[in-house]
């Protein structure tokens, strides 16, 4: 049930027009829609440095919709213990479906396009003659690969063997996120992302007016610099208002995320951000029940 959401604090008289993210689906066409930026840890030798290293990753635009009662009561604290694979070998995991869900809303912002009827234009996209995907991949990627601290290795051997641990994970997550997306999810998961895409798509305008409240003024300023970071809140406070999953896997699915494809403060902004938007909803549902 959708609860009330009252104002988190004054309304802002007008949408600011250097936040992108207010303006729906519109945004610079000179990012490129198909990638995002996951965070990975620095490899130093005998050393520690402050920057993080980055991967590039293809992402591929699905579709998902439907989520049982039993999908929502997998929390991503045991994601990792969750079947990644089903029978006919494919995603069947929630954090999947999010994952590919983020991917489009990302691209639909950056290109301005409406993000069911992208996840469709990727769903109907066909293959380009003689390819071929290895299922064998899947089982090679990772849903729980975070970025981290900057880690000290003790030799050059060992600073190189690990770097190319990072090169080969990532070539597997570029073939796997690039791939036609029924190759990769199964039914299941395809269904719960449209359905995940549909419930952003009709909160949009909503929850932009809560976000411009509740995220901190440096993500104001830096909008194209926080499209991801956006995106997710979008995604986890669509899901928790419309599809009514749990707030808390909610909120620990879009940190999640954070850690994944964000770095910086973003996991730990995002996680209070959430959590101030489910006590809004949680007085508005109070005050509700009592009027």
């Amino acid at each position: 049930m959708e609860g009330t959401l009252l104002p988190l604090s004054s309304p802002t008289p007008s949408k600011p027009n250097n936040f992108p993210l207010f303006q729906p689906f519109t945004f610079p066409s000179s990012l490129n829609p198909h990638t995002l930026s996951t965070p990975k840890r620095t490899v130093s030798t005998l050393s520690l440095s402050s920057r993080n290293s980055h991967r590039t990753s293809a992402l591929a635009l699905d579709e998902t919709a439907s989520v049982s009662d039993k999908t929502d009561a997998s929390s991503s604290a045991a994601a990792s213990a969750l079947p990644k694979i089903d029978k006919t070998g494919r995603f069947c995991s929630p954090r999947a479906a999010r994952e590919l869900a983020l991917s489009i809303i990302y691209a639909s912002c950056l290109e301005g396009l409406d993000p069911v009827r992208l996840f469709e234009k990727r769903m109907h996209e066909r293959r380009e003659p003689g390819y071929e995907f290895d299922k064998e991949k899947l089982l090679e990627y990772n849903h729980m690969s975070f970025g981290g601290p900057p880690v000290t290795v003790e030799s050059v051997e060992e600073e190189n063997e690990l770097l190319s641990d990072i090169e080969k994970e990532s070539a597997v997550e570029a073939e796997v996120l690039a791939a036609p997306p029924k190759l990769v999810y199964n039914k299941l998961i395809l269904r719960f992302t449209r359905k995940l895409l549909v419930a952003a798509r009709d909160r949009w305008d909503a929850n932009v007016d809560v976000i411009n409240e509740i995220v901190p003024q440096n993500w104001k300023n830096e909008p194209a610099g926080r499209i991801l970071e956006l995106s997710i809140l979008h995604l986890a406070m669509s899901e928790m208002t419309v599809l009514d999953t749990r707030h808390q896997i909610v909120i620990n699915e879009a940190v999640d995320l954070a850690k994944r494809f964000c770095d910086g403060a973003a996991p730990r902004i995002i996680n209070g951000c959430l959590r101030t938007f489910v006590q809004g909803l949680e007085l508005g549902a109070s005050e509700t029940e009592f009027s």
